[in-house]
């Protein structure tokens, strides 16, 4: 799968939470998010330019975050149902997603589960994504 079919497939797939991703899928998905996230937070930049806050004698800077805000709450959906389709390739129910909630061990379990290779024919959450 190249970047543009997992992007389309993705979008196609909005609120799918049923069925299985394949690894390429969800890791060119997650590189269009990056890409997207880099872009968005560069064109804030240019666009509102950084604000400084002083907290306790402290100069903190940051920009407002506009066009990255507005392409994460657009491509918000879309991702959560990429993660459970992808814990569904694994075999996993998409529940597991809030693993990720425990500090720094639940993010690393989830990110080796995303990595590793999807069971081999079909499973409880569909036929294989390969096949």
């Amino acid at each position: 799968m190249t970047l543009v079919d997992s992007i389309s497939a993705c979008f196609s797939k909005y609120i799918t939470f049923s069925g299985r991703a394949q690894r390429s899928e969800f890791w060119w998905f997650m590189l269009f998010l990056t890409v997207g996230q880099i872009i968005s937070g560069a064109a804030d930049a240019v666009m509102f330019g950084d604000n400084i806050v002083v907290l306790g004698g402290v100069e903190i800077s940051y920009n407002t975050g506009y066009f990255g805000n507005i392409f994460a709450l657009a491509t918000f959906l879309p991702t959560w149902a990429a993660q459970v389709r992808r814990l569904h390739d694994t075999g996993r129910s998409g529940w597991w997603l809030l693993f990720a909630l425990v500090p720094l061990i639940g993010v690393i379990v989830l990110l080796i589960w995303m990595i590793r290779k999807g069971n081999e024919g079909t499973n409880k959450y569909g036929p294989d994504p390969l096949v």
